[in-house]
């Protein structure tokens, strides 16, 4: 069982940046031994992929709409995975939610929602222009 906790969203102007992070709460297994995922949610859309870690945070892969601008980072001893968000746009407007991942499974796999058993309550970022 994984309990995800998110923070760090606001309002930030365009070409800002913000750090979300998320704290898992694990029983029964290390939180290393988790790939960790981060997702964003706007109305009318389906959540999307946005960057994952995964376990022990030796790979990353990231959504093309954010490569180079976001980066996934984690802290095993924290229980803590990070999303540096820079050069932020209007469009990286969203809840984003973070989520981990018990099963093995590809970085490719890992871009898709179902692989992903516990979801944190997400936190909203408001992008203005």
């Amino acid at each position: 069982q994984v309990q995800l906790v998110e923070s760090g969203g606001g309002l930030v102007q365009a070409g800002g940046s913000l750090r979300l992070s998320c704290v898992a709460s694990t029983s029964g297994r290390t939180f290393s031994s988790y790939a960790m995922g981060w997702f964003r949610h706007t109305p009318g859309n389906e959540r999307e992929f946005v960057a994952v870690s995964s376990w022990r945070g030796a790979l990353t892969d990231y959504a093309d709409s954010v490569k180079g601008r976001f980066t996934i980072s984690r802290d095993n001893a924290k229980n803590t995975v990070y999303l540096q968000m820079n050069n932020l746009k209007p469009e990286d407007t969203a809840v984003y939610y973070c989520a981990a991942a018990g099963t093995l499974s590809s970085l490719v796999a890992l871009r898709t929602r179902s692989r992903y058993d516990y979801w944190g309550q997400g936190t909203q970022v408001t992008v203005s222009s």
